[in-house]
């Protein structure tokens, strides 16, 4: 049974213009499965109503015939009706006690949910995600971030005429500018004040790749975590250059008994089991980008007692944090909150322990916007719509009233699914003790 499919306006953010299901994929869609689309007008999407309409959905204020519907970010309590079934980003995995009230209003209302962020295969990787935007974005963000505190500090440097993400026409045009602002370094050097300059990578998987692939448009050597001790006092170090070190589990964290060697797997069976060794790198680097996963049953990387520590020892090189994870009170504790794309950034004060929006102000800038994809909405939301796409009609045409286990949903969105009409689906039942 074919139902109408809804694409909502996406409305948590006054910036977030990010769509899961692009014209050119709706257009696919009616003509080879004859599915039937409705549109929320928006103002302010990427894809404008016209693009939709030319595409043969049907624009509309209120999205009361579509059964099914795909959204972004979180939805308001007052979007849900009964019975329908939602996919979007929920973020209830973790038991967020934000988003509990929306999670419990979807269950009252016997609603069905589909998690973007669960989708994936049988090794538990990610099929659909918009990690690699993340990425992108956030070191874009970053080193405009850099260039506009170390003008603060007296540095006129290339990073001071890089632009904020959303700023750019295109993720082209941003990687232009940024290729011309690093044959300018590769030519004429930092200032030796400034040198080396390091860039710190936590994390190796979509969103540090994306935020790699940035940095590699600068005159970039990679180093190892134990070169980046010794860098400072290497004769070979140039100031034309940037040194990039990327950081993995077992330089992040190490055994609380100190005979035992690092294993992977048991890092990630027992976490309790270790504490953080990551404060012998901190005041070696200049911007850290954190691009990894967190949650509170791993060792923060970076406290607010060692940066009060690390500042009462003077000239601190740590400048810029890029918290791309951007968890609150998280991997990076001083991330008080995220952030929005109108006011990307603050200092944080680590004697005082308080926070300072902008780019002024004693302390180090962190810039842990939440909707980073967003600020290269076209190109993001083109390449979640292609990995979407397989899916959409498995998920369109299910009759969700069948039982769980009769459901013949394709398996990663199986893995995906929440709730079915109301109830949590047994991988999910441990949201209960949050509720």
């Amino acid at each position: 049974m074919n139902h109408t499919i809804g694409i909502r306006h996406e409305d948590k953010y006054v910036m977030e213009r990010r769509v899961a299901i692009t014209p050119r994929h709706v257009k696919r869609l009616i003509s080879a499965e004859n599915l039937k689309f409705q549109v929320q007008s928006s103002p302010k999407r990427i894809f404008s109503d016209d693009e939709y309409k030319a595409a043969g959905a049907e624009i509309v204020d209120k999205l009361e015939n579509a059964s099914v519907i795909f959204g972004v970010k979180e939805i308001p309590l007052s979007f849900f009706e009964y019975g329908k079934t939602y996919i979007f980003f929920s973020h209830v995995i973790k038991g967020q006690p934000y988003n509990m009230p929306m999670l419990k209003k979807m269950m009252e209302l016997k609603c069905n949910l589909i998690d973007y962020e669960k989708v994936e295969d049988e090794l538990n990787r990610r099929l659909i995600f918009f990690g690699r935007f993340a990425g992108l974005a956030g070191m874009i963000n970053s080193f405009w971030s850099l260039g506009q505190r170390l003008k603060r500090f007296g540095y006129d440097t290339p990073f001071l005429n890089m632009k904020q993400s959303h700023k750019y026409h295109s993720l082209d045009e941003a990687k232009a500018d940024i290729s011309a602002f690093g044959f300018e370094i590769a030519k004429n050097g930092l200032p030796a004040e400034l040198c080396p300059l390091t860039i710190g990578f936590t994390g190796y998987g979509n969103v540090s790749n994306g935020a790699q692939e940035i940095c590699h448009l600068l005159p970039v050597q990679e180093i190892t975590p134990g070169e980046l001790l010794t860098l400072k006092n290497n004769p070979k170090t140039a100031t034309n250059m940037v040194y990039k070190v990327v950081f993995k589990e077992e330089h992040l964290s190490q055994h609380n008994d100190s005979s035992v060697e690092f294993e992977l797997s048991d890092y990630y069976a027992h976490p309790e089991n270790y504490t953080s060794q990551f404060e012998q790198y901190i005041p070696h680097i200049s911007v850290l980008m954190n691009c990894m996963y967190w949650d509170a049953r791993y060792p923060r990387i970076v406290t607010k007692d060692y940066l009060e520590k690390l500042s009462t020892q003077g000239n601190v090189k740590l400048t810029v944090i890029g918290d791309v994870t951007c968890d609150p009170d998280g991997s990076i504790e001083c991330t008080h909150k995220g952030t929005e794309i109108e006011d990307p950034v603050f200092v944080y004060n680590p004697f005082e322990r308080k926070y300072k929006m902008g780019f002024d102000g004693e302390g180090i800038l962190v810039m842990p916007v939440d909707i980073l994809p967003s600020e290269l909405p076209r190109e993001a939301s083109v390449a979640f719509g292609d990995a979407l796409f397989r899916y959409v009609k498995g998920i369109a045409s299910q009759d969700f009233s069948n039982a769980f286990d009769a459901l013949t949903l394709p398996n990663p969105i199986r893995r995906a699914m929440i709730l079915h009409n109301g109830e949590l689906t047994p991988s999910f039942k441990y949201i209960e003790k949050y509720l």
